[in-house]
């Protein structure tokens, strides 16, 4: 996918993913139930996968939730953050682009 690409591309959870996970102070370990594989996770990457437990979401939207929830001074420098995230997040298998 191209980088101009991105703020438009439509993302959602893997298909039967469940989301199981536990929450200590500013950290997450979840259990990907797909795969077996457990992960620490932030609060900033648990934002966007509670965002997409609904539905597939774009970036822009995530990027939305994710100023909202968090105090961000530098929107410009959320969008760069947040394209690192969802590629972590889908290498981890937990989400991925929707093809609709």
């Amino acid at each position: 996918m191209l980088q101009a690409d991105l703020p438009r591309a439509l993302w959602r959870l893997v298909n039967g993913q469940s989301l199981r996970y536990r929450c200590w102070d500013d950290e997450a370990v979840l259990y990907n139930d797909l795969s077996g594989a457990t992960h620490l996770l932030g609060p900033a990457a648990l934002c966007v996968l509670e965002a997409l437990r609904p539905g597939p979401a774009s970036a822009v939207s995530l990027a939305s939730r994710l100023l909202n929830e968090f105090d961000v001074d530098d929107a410009a420098a959320l969008d760069g953050e947040l394209e690192v995230l969802l590629r972590e997040l889908s290498q981890l298998s937990l989400i991925e682009h929707c093809p609709c």
